[in-house]
């Protein structure tokens, strides 16, 4: 298996998939309970429609890697994007180009890494990203939460092992704390000038269209926004091939620009 091994001994698993190298790495980032495993085969299919390389990763905390050390605070996401991406990219693919495809939480980090404005970005996808807390946000996770307890989610311990509980508490109880509520990421939106694709199923449990219109506006490069029909909070899963054809679509647009 491989690993890259950061500062404090940390180990973060990855997988490469192969493509053309003189086209961009398409960067996978991973829901708030996600990890490699739980893309499927997704990447491996957008990286051979598109002919990219890919990269997909567990970050701390999940599945193959290291276990979360500390707990986690309102700056969790800031932390996987401007600390623990960067050494990833660094420590894998330096001086490469590439294109985040973030997911939920993924979506969110891809967003504040987006912000830094690397020459390397050259644009960013995400799916059933947040920027905000909204009270149907809570309400997804307390039904989470819920499930949890009952039992229901068990199926997790397959991807994250030993460190299910752990991880799943760590999401859940950060995003119902009364002080997460505050978190919000707007005010970096005006510092991404790469292009965006949106993409947000129509019955998103976990958020409104008001996320996919706020990162469209608010950002000040071109901004796509793609709501998908009969579509909960997983595109790519809930609806693969239509979601396939949005990114390479993007993708492809941008290869030819660059």
């Amino acid at each position: 298996m491989p690993y890259l091994q950061i500062e404090n001994q940390d180990n973060i698993y990855y997988h490469l998939i192969e493509g053309d190298s003189n086209k961009p790495y398409l960067i996978f980032l991973h829901e708030g309970l996600g990890c490699c495993e739980l893309w499927k085969d997704y990447p491996e299919k957008l990286c051979a429609i598109t002919g990219c390389p890919g990269l997909v990763y567990d970050r701390i905390g999940y599945g193959k890697s290291t276990a979360l050390r500390e707990k986690r605070t309102i700056h969790y996401m800031h932390d996987y994007a401007l600390d623990e991406l960067p050494k990833v990219l660094e420590g894998i693919i330096p001086d490469c180009s590439y294109i985040f495809v973030g997911h939920s939480d993924g979506g969110s980090i891809a967003l504040i890494a987006a912000a830094q404005r690397s020459p390397l970005l050259l644009g960013t996808i995400t799916e059933a990203a947040h920027i905000f807390v909204e009270r149907q946000t809570i309400a997804g996770i307390e039904q989470a939460d819920l499930a949890w307890q009952k039992g229901k989610l068990n199926g997790l311990i397959k991807y994250h092992g030993i460190k299910t509980e752990t991880i799943f508490k760590a999401w859940s109880n950060t995003w119902l704390t009364p002080w997460f509520a505050h978190w919000n990421i707007e005010y970096l939106l005006p510092s991404i000038i790469v292009p965006l694709l949106v993409i947000q199923g129509r019955d998103d449990q976990y958020g409104s269209v008001s996320q996919v219109n706020n990162i469209a506006e608010k950002s000040m490069g071109l901004a796509i926004t793609e709501l998908v029909n009969s579509c909960g909070h997983n595109p790519h899963t809930e609806q693969p091939e239509i979601v396939l054809q949005l990114m390479s679509n993007f993708i492809n647009k941008i290869i030819e620009k660059n």
